[in-house]
C-alpha cells in the first residue's frame, strides 16, 4: 500500500509501537493498517460425509474448492451458506471452520471451512461453474490442482475426517 485509502496521499513508514515500521499518513495524521480482500473457501461433503465436490470455474482446466469473498456486513459463515447456494445450488446443513491462508496473487485472506450438502444434486450450477464432480475423498486429493491452497485445504480436510468421526456442527445452531 503506498497511498493513503482517504485522501490518496502518499504514505510514509513509521515505526509503530510493537508492530514496526506501519505505512502512515502526514494529512490525515493516521496509521494506515494493510487492506486485503476476505473470502471463504470450503470443501463441500455429501450427506454421507465420504465424498467431496471439487469444482471447475468458466474457462479453467483445474478442479478446486468452492470459494467466494465475503461482501461487506457479512460474516463468513453466511458468505459460507450464501456461495455453496448460489454456485452449486445446495444448501449447507452443517458445517465446520478448520482454518485460515492468506492468498498473495489476489491480495485475500481465505477462511477455510468442510461443510454437508443437503443433495448430490448438482443440476443447478451457476454460470461462474462449468463442471461439479463429486470424488471420493482420497480421489478428490489426486483430482485437485497440485500446489494449490485448495489442495492444502483438502488435505487438511481428509485428515481432519481421517481422525474424527464427530459430526460438523449444525448450520442452523450459528446461521441467524
Amino acid at each position: 500500500m503506498n497511498h493513503c485509502h482517504e485522501c490518496g496521499h502518499r504514505l510514509t513508514l513509521r515505526p509503530f509501537p510493537e508492530e514496526g515500521d506501519v505505512p502512515y499518513c502526514t494529512p490525515c495524521a493516521a496509521f494506515r493498517f494493510p487492506v486485503f480482500s476476505t473470502a471463504v473457501s470450503t470443501a463441500i461433503l455429501n450427506p454421507a460425509m465420504d465424498r467431496v465436490l471439487l469444482i471447475r470455474q468458466t474457462n479453467r482446466d483445474d478442479f478446486i474448492l468452492l470459494a467466494g469473498y465475503v461482501k461487506k456486513g457479512e460474516d463468513a459463515e453466511n458468505t459460507l451458506v450464501r456461495e455453496v447456494r448460489e454456485e452449486v445450488g445446495l444448501n449447507v446443513t452443517a458445517f465446520e471452520y478448520m482454518r485460515s491462508r492468506y492468498f498473495a496473487r489476489t491480495n485475500t485472506l481465505m477462511l477455510n471451512f468442510v461443510c454437508v450438502a443437503d443433495s448430490e444434486d448438482v443440476s443447478r450450477l451457476n454460470y461462474e461453474i462449468s463442471k461439479a464432480v463429486w470424488f471420493p475423498l482420497h480421489e478428490a486429493t489426486r483430482q485437485i490442482k497440485d500446489g494449490s491452497l485448495a489442495k492444502a485445504f483438502l488435505l487438511a480436510i481428509v485428515a481432519r475426517l481421517g481422525d474424527n468421526e464427530q459430526r460438523l456442527r449444525p448450520a442452523a445452531s450459528i446461521l441467524n
